[in-house]
């Protein structure tokens, strides 16, 4: 018959086999499964070993307190991570097995080197999973207000950083008025990022009222980080409609969420800066549109009052060129005709002399006409010259009436839409209405509009305009 073994005697069989076979410590490469600390600090953690989502294997272990001490700083020194659990490790062990408690793994030391090339390694497969699926600069992508006031700010109300963000928007020197409404998260631990998705997810319920969303943390440490590397929330960040502002607090490294953010500030208050000066930067823009109108007007103004003089000047030089013209020619035809009289009679004159007389006659007659018809046609000529002028006057006198008056009318206007308002006031004046003859009834110094709240024996003040009195309440009907 086979030998027969107790159960210790099998566990302890168990235990110096594997005393024998691993008699020093190893190095161990798995993942933190679970991590506890108890409170005599000592920390209790399971590892295993996966293949894609599958636990291949699985092992507890044991980091005993004075050596916990020393290494969880270091450690989270090393990598800017916390030492928790989801981390994959590499950690120096000593197989043990109690004949009570099992398989245990004593860890002696860590290697926080490889634990930072997995992390680095873990970033660059997120940020190149984040572009191959064409979503990496989709939030860059949208079109920032011109003047972002309406701010959905997610953060922790006690932060240090929000209060920064809040102070530098509510006492900004140009006195620029922003509406900011907190969407309160974790901003670090384990439950920051479903904290942040969360919150993201409130505010798109009211996408249509904000401009966009700030993102901010003050400083921390550098293992508060990580929670801002994780695939989750940078995926949720580029398919958010609205631009997505972050001030994450960290002067060297950028997260993954600041890549695929919008606007990637180091601060809170450069957050709150970025709004206020882009705030800045439109009012100024548009008080140079406004300085640039005004001088259009002057100059618009300007040229048409040179146009009109312009127009004046010719037009007196062509009237007068007109006439001078028109003088020429008839002293030119007078001339001429002249000659040509001269020259006929000559000509005719031995022929003509018995007809001198009545030639003569004909002539001083004819001659008479003539200038009287050159003289009405002078006189018309000036009258349409005249006239021409006095209706390019009268045109120009008219525009300039017409700029009076209306501006004589608006100022009218306003006028009296002020006196409107002064007699409103006037009207409405408490001592203008008890001058004509009402009173005013006050129990305990409050007006009293109903007959309602009053009692019997009640004491009441009815005042006048040149007093008051008081009086009792002997009947209530």
């Amino acid at each position: 018959m086979e030998q027969k073994l107790t159960l210790f005697e099998l566990n302890q069989w168990i235990k110096d086999a594997l005393s024998s076979a691993i008699p020093g410590t190893v190095w161990v490469v798995a993942e933190i499964s679970e991590l506890k600390e108890n409170r005599n600090g000592h920390c209790y953690l399971e590892l295993v070993e996966k293949e894609g989502n599958e636990i291949t294997a699985r092992a507890r272990a044991t980091i005993w307190s004075y050596t916990y001490r020393i290494l969880k700083p270091y450690f989270e020194t090393t990598t800017g991570q916390f030492f928790t659990h989801g981390l994959k490790v590499l950690v120096q062990v000593s197989v043990e097995y109690h004949p009570a408690y099992g398989l245990s793994l004593n860890i002696k030391d860590i290697d926080p080197a490889y634990t930072v090339g997995d992390m680095a390694l873990q970033r660059k497969e997120i940020i190149e999973r984040l572009q191959n699926e064409g979503v990496f600069d989709m939030n860059k992508e949208l079109e920032l207000p011109l003047v972002p006031q309406k701010i959905a700010v997610i953060s922790s109300k006690t932060a240090a950083g929000y209060q920064d963000f809040m102070n530098q928007l509510e006492n900004n020197p140009p006195g620029i008025k922003f509406y900011t409404h907190l969407f309160e998260a974790y901003m670090q631990g384990t439950e920051a990022v479903p904290s942040i998705m969360a919150a993201l997810e409130r505010i798109f319920e009211y996408e249509e009222f904000f401009d966009a969303v700030a993102i901010i943390r003050g400083g921390g440490a550098t293992a508060d980080l990580s929670s801002f590397d994780n695939y989750d929330l940078a995926f949720h960040i580029t398919q958010f409609p609205l631009p997505v502002v972050t001030g994450i607090g960290h002067e060297k490294d950028d997260t993954i969420i600041d890549l695929v953010a919008h606007t990637r500030m180091k601060t809170p208050t450069a957050v709150a800066e970025f709004f206020i000066s882009g705030a800045e930067r439109f009012y100024e823009r548009l008080t140079s549109l406004e300085e640039e109108v005004v001088q259009l007007a002057r100059e618009t103004v300007d040229s048409k009052q040179e146009q009109l003089a312009d127009y004046a000047e010719n037009l007196h030089r062509f009237v007068g060129t007109f006439i001078n013209e028109k003088n020429r020619q008839l002293v030119k035809t007078g001339n001429n005709l002249q000659q040509q009289v001269s020259r006929f009679s000559f000509n005719k004159k031995y022929e003509l002399n018995n007809l001198k007389h009545d030639l003569h006659s004909a002539f001083s007659i004819w001659k008479v006409e003539t200038r009287n018809s050159i003289d009405r046609q002078k006189r018309i000529l000036k009258r349409v010259v005249h006239e021409s002028l006095l209706k390019e006057m009268a045109n120009f006198n008219q525009l300039k009436e017409l700029v009076k008056h209306e501006s004589v009318r608006f100022l009218t206007k306003e006028q009296e839409r002020t006196l409107r308002n002064e007699n409103t006031v006037r009207l409405l004046n408490p001592e203008n209405v008890l001058n004509r003859g009402y009173t005013l009834t006050l129990k305990e110094g409050k007006i009293v509009k109903s007959a309602v709240p009053l009692e019997l024996n009640d004491e009441i003040e009815t005042r006048f305009a040149d007093g008051k009195v008081k009086s009792k309440i002997t009947k209530k009907e």
